[in-house]
């Protein structure tokens, strides 16, 4: 299975989002100037789908295949 997280992080950053702060369990809270939110990020992405609804949230419109 793949791991997503580094690729998310990555492509987050990319499009002006950025780290705010430590979220319960293994999650961290970026916000997303695009939609004007915080979006919660697990540390462990294994599923595309859960990478794809992440960069959904934050406004971006890039899709893992």
């Amino acid at each position: 299975m793949a791991e997503y997280e580094k690729k998310v992080r990555d492509i987050l950053r990319e499009n002006g989002c950025h780290f705010v702060r430590h979220g319960k369990g293994d999650h961290d809270i970026w916000y997303s100037p695009l939609t004007n939110t915080n979006i919660t990020v697990d540390s462990k992405i294994k599923s595309r789908f859960t990478a794809n609804a992440i960069l959904k949230q934050s406004g971006i419109g890039y899709r893992f295949p």
